[in-house]
């Protein structure tokens, strides 16, 4: 059976979208996101924190280096979240940052979807078949597709954003 991590031309493809998506990313201006739509974004988050069957924790410094040790956390009904992994320029409140980051580390729980592309690709998808709006689905396609193709890219984060290319 053919590898495709032994065969470049079958990785080109993902590393190419990798770099396309992080460049839209990080040279793309922060969008200016209507107060009503922010207000809704708030609201269906705080509908999705109601459905987490999670105890979700507050860490200044924890940070899951692969998603065995995240899924294991959730199979005890609990997951930390880091101070560092979620937006607070977006919202109008930092716990929304902190939800979202919760709702979406659950959500690649529920697609046994990785932290490459292609996991975040699922992971985003599933999330924005929930969304309320194609508004929340741009906000969230830019929370985690593209900031997560700079972070591929770069090999840390980037400056948190929202850009609607």
């Amino acid at each position: 059976m053919l590898s495709t991590t032994a065969h470049p031309i079958l990785t080109k493809p993902i590393t190419t979208q990798v770099a396309t998506l992080a460049k839209l990313y990080l040279q793309g201006k922060p969008a200016q996101i209507p107060d009503e739509t922010i207000a809704d974004l708030c609201d269906w988050l705080m509908n999705e924190f109601r459905q987490l069957p999670l105890n979700l924790r507050f860490s200044d410094y924890n940070r899951y280096d692969t998603v065995a040790a995240m899924f294991a956390d959730i199979e005890r009904e609990q997951l930390w979240v880091s101070a560092d992994s979620y937006d607070t320029s977006v919202y109008p409140n930092p716990i929304y940052g902190f939800i979202f980051q919760g709702m979406h580390d659950y959500d690649h729980y529920l697609t046994d979807s990785d932290f490459s592309l292609k996991g975040e690709i699922a992971a985003y998808n599933f999330t924005a078949k929930r969304a309320p709006s194609l508004e929340i689905q741009k906000v969230l396609y830019s929370e985690i597709v593209l900031r997560s193709a700079a972070y591929l890219d770069l090999g840390h984060a980037a400056a948190p954003k929202i850009v609607f290319p």
